[in-house]
């Protein structure tokens, strides 16, 4: 069919203007779509999200487990520091050794009451097979106040009193030495830091050492 010469109609040209603007549209379009396809390597935006999510994740997550190692690490090792700075001293050049020595701890009623003050006997006796001599003064003896599971110290006759007047006993084979301690009912912290409060109501057990020898615990209670 031959082409009409001559200017078209209006509607013609209108028409053919049209459909040359659409096609250009579509072929921008295809363009943008190839690119972006390219640029993301074909993946969809939900599994790029999910790997980043979890790449982040697992990096907070060691980044953070040092941290929770070292205060952990460090809580201990001042828990340490503090038990042993209110140690008792082993026994002096000379001096009968800590195992021809066992001590004994007791208490003098089975409950007291909130704000009385519970009494211990400690018995020292020379279990070896002659004459023994040890200093036992108040300074070298330590008597200590736990939970009943032992998982807490509240109290120790050292942390605040760590010295002492020497006491230097001489002890024949199966002879024993007696002391009493008296304990006001409040806490303490080693070289006497912080507030002492008193202990409330419970189940506790009583210890007490001379050097490396240690009695087994004994048991008391502190009633309302």
């Amino acid at each position: 069919m031959l082409e009409p010469t001559g200017p078209l109609p209006p509607e013609i040209y209108w028409r053919r203007r049209v459909f040359a603007i659409g096609a250009l549209v579509v072929a921008l379009a295809v363009v943008i779509w190839l690119v972006v396809t390219v640029t993301r390597g074909g993946g969809s935006p939900e599994a790029t999200g999910a790997a980043a999510s979890s790449t982040a994740t697992s990096e907070a997550a060691a980044s953070s487990a040092p941290s929770a190692t070292t205060t952990t690490t460090e809580k201990a090792s001042a828990t340490t520091s503090a038990a042993e700075s209110s140690q008792p001293a082993p026994a002096a050049s000379g001096q009968c050794a800590d195992q021809s020595l066992a001590i004994k701890v007791s208490v003098a009623q089975p409950t007291y009451r909130v704000g009385e003050e519970p009494v211990f006997g400690i018995v020292i006796t020379n279990i070896s097979g002659e004459p023994c001599t040890r200093d036992m003064g108040s300074g070298l003896q330590r008597v200590s106040v736990q939970t009943l599971d032992g998982g807490r110290q509240l109290w120790a006759s050292t942390d605040c009193y760590p010295d002492g007047e020497p006491d230097l006993r001489t002890l024949d084979r199966g002879e024993q030495a007696a002391f009493t301690v008296t304990w006001t009912g409040t806490t303490s912290q080693p070289e006497c830091a912080g507030e002492r409060v008193q202990v409330p109501s419970g189940a506790y057990h009583v210890v007490a050492q001379l050097g490396a020898v240690r009695s087994a615990p004994e048991p008391f209670n502190i009633a309302e």
